[in-house]
């Protein structure tokens, strides 16, 4: 019998499809795995912003793991909006109870729009109880700068980032860097093995369809290590893939603000 690759998304629901749970079920699916999901919050939002956030109650939040993980094999998961600490601590000892080892952690704070996604006392949680339990985490450069109270302004600062960021206990920082450069998008992490920063550059690309790019990043990073491709691979491959959706995705029009990616891009018959 042939079997799946399960890929658990723990995350927040995105009523506009562009972010979250819907973000990273479509960039698995598009990928080759087997979404489940674990929702940790509801949101109401669009392309404009998030009206509304009600966190799902962490009684449910386990009870949603537990029913996955008791019945299927979970090859990786990732991590995206927890909203509190008491959700985080569940999600914490939930990964350890089930011996999941490879769990990417996308340290969701401010959406695209500005708007804040977690509480102030979390972020302590975050830092001590799930990051030491990621193979990586993928913080923008906002969330970097908060998870390190430091500055990041160059792309020297990425670099030192990366390396720092293990401290907290994971195994692999990639840090991106959005628009912190004028002409390409450059993202780093800290390769142990080598002993040296890897950078990851690609063209900016001329477009408001940029909502949900963090969560399907981290989400196709998860679904490439639960197909047991190594890191170093796994973050490229992720990244081509993300690229390819941004591209694809960059002449659509929904809605008034920051519209979403194309994520099923590569297996698109027809825009007719």
């Amino acid at each position: 019998m042939k079997k799946y690759t399960v890929i658990m998304t723990i995350a927040g629901s995105d009523s506009g499809g562009g972010a979250g749970i819907q973000a990273d079920l479509k960039t698995i699916e598009a990928l080759g795995g087997y979404g489940t999901s674990v929702i940790t919050a509801i949101t109401a939002q669009n392309t404009q912003g998030v009206n509304a956030i009600h966190p799902i109650p962490t009684d449910i939040i386990l009870k949603q793991f537990e029913a996955i993980a008791e019945d299927m094999e979970i090859s990786a998961l990732k991590t995206g909006m927890l909203h509190n600490s008491e959700t985080i601590e569940v999600v914490s000892e939930c990964i350890k109870k089930y011996g999941i080892k490879k769990v990417v952690v996308d340290p969701v704070m401010i959406s695209t729009s500005g708007h804040k996604l977690i509480e102030d006392n979390t972020i302590k949680t975050l830092k001590t109880k799930l990051i030491p339990l990621a193979e990586i985490i993928t913080p923008n450069l906002d969330e970097a700068e908060v998870l390190l109270n430091k500055k990041i302004a160059t792309p020297k600062d990425m670099e030192e980032a990366s390396l720092k960021l293990m401290d907290l206990g994971c195994k692999c920082a990639l840090v991106k860097g959005g628009h912190l450069t004028s002409e390409n998008i450059v993202d780093v992490y800290y390769n142990l093995k080598k002993e040296q920063a890897i950078s990851i550059e690609s063209k900016k690309i001329n477009t408001l369809n940029t909502h949900g790019t963090g969560c399907t990043l981290s989400a196709a990073i998860a679904t490439m290590l639960g197909k047991n491709y190594n890191l170093d691979e796994a973050i490229l491959k992720s990244h081509n893939y993300l690229y390819g959706a941004l591209l694809s995705g960059k002449d659509y029009k929904l809605g008034k603000g920051f519209g979403p990616l194309h994520h099923s891009y590569q297996n698109n018959i027809s825009d007719n």
